[in-house]
Parts: C-alpha cells; structure tokens; sequence
C-alpha cells in the first residue's frame, strides 16, 4: 500500500452525500463499500456511535486500512463483497438508519500498477477486487472466445467497436500485462478519440472479473430491507450501466403506489460540482441517487 493511502482515494459527493443521508447523533450506519473510509469517518463525526457502525470492503488492503483508521473505536469491519456481506446482515435481522454504498473502483486501485486496474500504469491483466477470488482479467482475455470478448464488451463497456476489439485481442494472445492490452486495444481503434481508446474495454472486464453489474441489482433489493423506517439509502455511481440499475430498483420500491416502500430523495442524480472536480477528477462521472423508508400511507401520498 502506498505510504500516502488516504490521501489517494478523496471521498467523491461528500457535501451531497452528508445532506442527504442527514446523520443525526445516534444513528447506525452501514458502509457498504467503505475503501479507505472517507465517507465514513465524516458520517461518524455526525453520528457519534462508532459501535453502530457496520463497514465492509471486499479489498484486503482498504480493510487493512479501515483496521488502522477506526484502532480502539468500536466499529464492525467486515471483509466481503457487498452482497455476501448484505445477505448475512439481513439473516441475522440487523437493521440501519443510514446505508451508504460508493460503488466502482477507487483511486487506489487505478493507481496501484500491480493491482492491474490502470490504462495508464503497466502491471499484470489482475482487476479482482477481492484478491481471493480465481476469476481475474487475464483468465477471461486469454480465454474466452471471440464471441464471448464480443459480448462482454459490448454489453459492460457500451465499445461500438466491441467485434473488431475481440479480433485483435485473440489474435494477440497471450497477453498478460495492462500495458500490452491497452496497445491492442488501442490498435484496433481509430485516432483522435478524448478518451483513451481503451477505457471501455478495461471498464467491461472489470465489470465482469467482479460481477458489479449482477452484484448491483441482486443486493439493492437488500439493501432496501435493511433500512430502518425513516432511514436513508444512498448510492453513488460511476456510469450509466450502474445508474441505470439503482434508478430502477429505486423507481420500483419508491414509485407513486399505494404499497411504496421509499421516498425518493433525489429525482434526478446528484452530480460533483465543478469546484469538487477540479480537486477529485474521479467525481466528474459519480451520480448519487437517495431514497428515505417509509411506512405509512399519508407519508405515500406526500
């Protein structure tokens, strides 16, 4: 881990997030992507209840990290991915006041050259969040088929040029560093685009290597259970494939029905203001959505 770690990863919406989730003293929280624990060290210092704090990380080093942030507070540090993690706290019938889910890749990750998350810093084709896991970016890039590489960067990167990716990259097998990717990808791309030509190709693998996508939409239903009456949720997303699935799950639990569980918060995503930009380029692309649980039938027709 980098020396300066927490300086790495600035918590994206901060002012946005702290507004719409409103920690009063005393409430429990859930982080369910607590990184490096920007987020929550500022809800903490609202809540002031550490031992009603609930922080989970599928990263071993964000949770090694978390270990040394919270030393001698009372918080409950949990190494999972968000749904595994979801799934046992609502079996054991816990409940929160506030749920916070942040979710993508942090800045510690595309910085760290090993962790093999980063266009622009060569290391091993890695991607797994969890480092744990078998599935990673170089299994799939060298093994999945031209019709599978099609699919899975078409569907997770939204590449027009996905088919024409997929050839260059099974003609170029083996290839097992971020670096030789991205010159493919690259290759088979055409000039002059304001984005990396391969930033696509290296969202949908990672996308695939940590099943973000199934994750979200299995695990939102959840979260929704697990929010007190009166509680708040906030998500925060970083493109439109996640925004899509947290507007809907949201629209779904929240939409003008007699049975609504939700009031949504949020009609439209909160988006970084540019002066956050300029200081935290990652929250150029980050949307919070909100929604409060309900309960009752004159709060429904409010």
């Amino acid at each position: 881990m980098h020396q300066n770690q927490q300086n790495e990863h600035i918590p994206v919406l901060l002012e946005a997030v702290l507004s719409y989730l409103a920690p009063s003293k005393g409430d429990s929280y859930l982080d369910l992507t607590a990184g490096y624990g920007g987020h929550a060290r500022s809800i903490l210092e609202q809540t002031l209840q550490p031992n009603q704090a609930t922080l989970v990380d599928r990263d071993q080093n964000a949770v090694d990290y978390l270990h040394k942030k919270f030393k001698g507070q009372p918080v409950t540090i949990i190494h999972q991915d968000f749904l595994a993690a979801s799934r046992e706290l609502i079996a054991s019938g816990k409940k929160f006041d506030l749920i916070l889910a942040d979710i993508g890749v942090s800045s510690p990750h595309l910085n760290t050259a090993s962790r093999g998350f980063s266009i622009n810093h060569d290391g091993p084709l890695d991607m797994r969040m969890d480092q744990r896991q078998e599935l990673s970016a170089e299994i799939i890039v060298n093994n999945y088929d031209e019709g599978q590489l099609t699919e899975l960067i078409r569907s997770y990167g939204e590449e027009p040029r996905a088919r024409t990716i997929a050839k260059a990259i099974v003609a170029n097998r083996p290839i097992v560093t971020t670096g030789q990717l991205a010159r493919i990808v690259a290759s088979a791309q055409p000039k002059g685009s304001k984005i990396h030509p391969a930033t696509r190709t290296f969202q949908a693998l990672r996308i695939a290597v940590n099943s973000e996508l199934e994750q979200l939409k299995l695990a939102l239903p959840i979260w929704i259970d697990l929010l007190e009456v009166g509680g708040r949720l906030g998500v925060i997303s970083f493109h439109s494939l996640e925004d899509r699935i947290v507007k809907q799950a949201l629209l779904e639990a929240g939409g003008n029905r007699y049975d609504a569980e939700l009031k949504l918060l949020t009609k439209h995503p909160v988006t970084g203001q540019q002066s956050e930009i300029v200081s935290n380029p990652r929250a150029r692309s980050a949307k919070l959505r909100a929604a409060a649980k309900i309960n009752n039938q004159k709060e429904r027709r409010d």
